[in-house]
């Protein structure tokens, strides 16, 4: 059950849909999430009333091309999943909406299945 929040600079509609469907082909191809397990926010920054900082860190040159994507899921993936899953997150959106590998930062949040609600206040997963 993973949410994702995927923020760009400047993206119109079909920029945004792309890399929404990207990073939702990785989750089901890396970690096995079910195809319509399918939340995500996608928000586009004009530079002006909400832009994206980006800087060159641990060697990585970043530029306004970045994209940040937040993924948070139910603990439980090893190690190698989650590499698997950045790499094919990495490929996909340059594949699908041409963003290069550098500029896709890619954060994982890991939570208890307490911490889902998923409708009508219950705790599903928790139940």
């Amino acid at each position: 059950m993973p949410f994702v929040r995927i923020d760009a600079l400047h993206a119109d509609a079909a920029r945004l849909d792309a890399l929404g469907r990207a990073v939702h082909q990785a989750l089901i191809e890396a970690i096995g999430i079910p195809a319509d397990d399918h939340f995500q926010v996608l928000t586009s920054h004009d530079g002006s009333s909400g832009t994206l900082r980006v800087g060159d860190y641990l060697g990585v040159h970043r530029d306004e091309g970045v994209v940040y994507i937040a993924i948070t899921l139910r603990a439980g993936r090893t190690p190698a999943q989650k590499q698997a899953l950045y790499r094919r997150i990495a490929e996909l959106t340059q594949e699908y909406a041409g963003t290069e590998p550098r500029n896709v930062f890619v954060t994982l949040t890991e939570n208890q299945s307490i911490d889902w609600s998923l409708g009508h206040g219950l705790a599903q997963y928790a139940l």
